[in-house]
């Protein structure tokens, strides 16, 4: 039987893409900072993708260094159901048929086999689009806390779906266009600011909208769930979502120190851009990333090329060989890097965090992936917005509309075009055209530091989080105790 007393002991499941297996490596290294100890299960695949990009060829622990600094973590490994050659990115949708119905059973015989060989584990901690977590939990007796890694009005907008298709937003043969103002918490949302695929109109019967569905039947019966956003940025949509379950605002989950000494969970080789940045004035500089995920096609790369050729600003653009897809590498306009020598860098992937830091960068092009609008936030970049998929059309709107922080590459209807690119870029780099920007920035960075000062809004809650778990912890284990005597 388990200690009535024991510490948290989590096994820890990130979703098998970059965006996700980051905050959950940072949340790890916290909650083992404050005494847990921690299970880490990536997949095969993501673990080879790891270590082939830290220049190893045999598969390593990025957990090692944590462990000499005493910290509780150990690092394992399960399978997704596919060869680690598979092409997941290129058979997008076999590969997640596989993680909605193949996948549960590889993590059930691998928990199964965790918690006999270590009977003090008593929680589990699952990204929050997993269809399996309160089956495996009630299994093996854990604690269920689920994890999104994206901002409370996404959480919202998923938890509320029948709301939207109910009243002809979603899932309807001609998805109604007017302001949506019946979420609880959200005062308003425009249609083309939800997901994308809350944006669908016919096709809603995909792989990821079964995930999406299962995931979020699943998710009302978690014991807790962390967010990774600020309670000080979205308040009314916090507040509406505790009268349905606990949920935790702690973030951002950052790497310990931020910029030094944090753990490389990167699936590409990254590339040093320090010594390039060190050469630019102060604020000269924009960096362009699309993230790790999304495809863009061939034209579009080619507009913002023109466009950044056009705006005679200097740049660092993250160009990832799969960008236009697996298949296509050859996707720059012919000479575009000759033309850029001196001002313009192109790296397939570097530490994003040590580039938007770098004084010298003075905005950010972006996908608005979650993870780096919080990452621009601390470092105090403005941001210019060009959603591609999934929440970033949501990230979008509390970027541009909401916290004031970034513009849009351009208008939702309009095409995107070399000269419109252009002229946004040199807006936002020239200081004194984007001083309105530049000086919001500086207040919603303010509040994000003071929310993860010691007696900051996110510490708050995490030791909240840390409290009412433990308390779970031990009314599990006193039921299970009372089972078990039952049967002696």
């Amino acid at each position: 039987m388990r200690e009535i007393n024991q510490k948290p002991h989590a096994i820890m499941f990130p979703y098998p893409l970059q965006g996700h297996v980051i905050p959950f490596v940072n949340l790890a290294l916290k909650l083992a900072s404050n005494g847990f100890s921690i299970t880490f299960v990536n997949t095969e695949s993501i673990h080879h993708q790891i270590s082939k990009a830290r220049g190893h060829t045999i598969d390593q622990d990025i957990f090692s260094e944590a462990r000499k600094s005493r910290l509780d973590i150990r690092n394992v490994t399960v399978n997704d159901g596919f060869p680690i050659g598979f092409d997941r990115s290129l058979n997008h949708d076999q590969f997640f048929e596989g993680i909605l119905h193949v996948f549960s059973a590889h993590v059930d015989e691998l928990v199964g086999n965790l918690v006999r060989e270590n009977p003090k584990i008593n929680c589990l901690i699952v990204d929050t689009f997993y269809v399996w977590p309160s089956m495996i939990a009630e299994k093996y007796n854990l604690v269920n806390i689920s994890f999104f890694t994206e901002p409370a009005l996404v959480f919202t907008l998923y938890y509320h779906m029948e709301l939207l298709r109910n009243n002809g937003h979603f899932a309807s043969s001609e998805n109604r266009t007017d302001e949506i103002n019946y979420i609880p918490g959200v005062k308003y949302i425009m249609p083309t600011d939800l997901t994308s695929y809350l944006q669908a109109k016919d096709n809603i019967s995909t792989p990821v909208h079964r995930i999406i569905y299962k995931s979020f039947a699943n998710i009302k019966k978690a014991d807790f769930i962390i967010c990774n956003t600020i309670q000080n940025l979205e308040t009314e949509t916090i507040s509406a979502i505790q009268k349905n379950q606990p949920f935790y605002s702690i973030g951002p989950v950052f790497p310990p120190g931020f910029t030094t000494g944090s753990i490389s969970s990167s699936l590409w080789a990254e590339s040093d851009c320090t010594q390039w940045l060190n050469k630019k004035p102060n604020g000269s500089v924009l960096y362009v990333s699309f993230g790790s995920y999304a495809h863009i096609s061939k034209d579009v790369i080619e507009e913002i090329a023109n466009g950044l050729l056009l705006s005679e600003v200097n740049f660092i653009w993250v160009l990832r060989p799969d960008i236009v897809s697996s298949d296509e590498t050859d996707f720059l306009p012919v000479g575009f890097e000759n033309s850029i020598k001196g001002r313009g860098l192109i790296v397939s992937w570097c530490r994003q965090i040590d580039v938007i830091s770098h004084p010298a960068v003075g905005g950010f092009l972006t996908h608005c992936g979650w993870n780096s609008i919080l990452e621009s936030i601390k470092c105090g970049v403005p941001l210019i917005c060009y959603p591609l998929l999934t929440d970033q059309f949501t990230n979008r709107k509390l970027v541009v509309d909401d916290l004031k922080i970034g513009i849009n590459l351009c208008d939702k209807k309009s095409i995107l075009l070399r000269e419109g690119v252009s002229e946004k870029i040199k807006y936002l780099i020239n200081g004194e055209k984007s001083e309105d920007v530049r000086e919001q920035v500086k207040k919603v960075r303010k509040m994000l530091e003071d929310a993860m000062g010691t007696n900051g809004l996110s510490e708050i809650n995490f030791n909240q989080f840390n409290k009412d778990l433990k308390a779970k912890i031990a009314e599990n284990i006193e039921v299970a105790r009372k089972i078990y005597n039952g049967w002696h």
